[in-house]
């Protein structure tokens, strides 16, 4: 199995973080190491591969919390694992209780407060990104727990390069043009540097961010990506934990 790990977390040992990729427990096409429900994948064959993934973490089903991402600006506080309901981002203090962002694409966001330890898991493509679900959730972090940004480790995971993404008009024309580029008759969107610069304005120093070069969409043996594989595409999980 291969695991992406984030370099920025790497001096705090009290932080576990893994990024899944397609590669593991010998699964094939379609779906290859798939994490999700909602593709058509065997179910037993998901929970089969969850587990192992989680362990290899040295968390379990039952201290993960997953969230039924629906493209909102919704932040759920997480207080046990298992299935939270609708949202895209998360929000724990709780010691030992994993947040986990599904992902085939869009922009995945992982917080660590290390100073009032807390984390934070955050899906953000386009539609999140444009409501600005990642500074909504540091404005939680700021006003429900003193989390200034100059204590913040943040790391964007792996999510389709401006190259690969391409949109319409209107979804572009949503956003400043310095994030996008024409390209025939449609255009070029980045979402990594739209929530980078989240993070910068909100006053993180960047050398607390970590922005992943790996692309989804363009590293067709490694990561999963929708926009290149359509419904046979399976889906990538991050996890961040803080343990004791």
């Amino acid at each position: 199995m291969l695991i992406i790990k984030a370099q920025i977390f790497i001096k705090n040992p009290e932080v576990v973080f893994g990024f899944s990729t397609k590669l593991g427990a010998g699964r094939t096409a379609p779906y290859y190491f798939n994490l999700s429900h909602s593709v058509g994948d065997v179910k037993n064959i998901v929970d089969e591969n969850r587990e192992i993934f989680f362990n290899r973490l040295g968390l379990n089903s039952g201290n993960v919390a997953l969230q039924r991402q629906v493209h909102g600006d919704e932040i759920t506080y997480i207080n046990e694992g298992g299935n939270c309901g609708e949202s895209d981002a998360m929000i724990t203090s709780k010691k030992n209780l994993g947040l986990a962002i599904s992902t085939a694409d869009c922009a995945a966001i992982f917080i660590y407060d290390k100073k009032q330890k807390v984390i934070a898991a955050v899906h953000s493509g386009w539609r999140g990104s444009r409501k600005r679900i990642l500074e909504k959730t540091l404005v939680k972090l700021r006003d429900d727990f003193n989390s200034g940004p100059g204590d913040l480790l943040v790391y964007i995971a792996p999510s389709i390069s401006k190259k690969n993404y391409e949109v319409d008009k209107e979804v572009a024309g949503l956003f400043d043009k310095k994030y996008y580029s024409p390209w025939g008759d449609k255009f070029l969107l980045d979402i990594s540097r739209i929530n980078y610069e989240i993070l910068l304005d909100f006053g993180l120093n960047k050398k607390n961010i970590q922005v992943s070069s790996l692309c989804s969409y363009g590293m067709t043996n490694l990561l999963h990506s929708y926009r290149r594989d359509g419904l046979n595409s399976g889906r990538a999980l991050g996890v961040i934990a803080i343990v004791e």
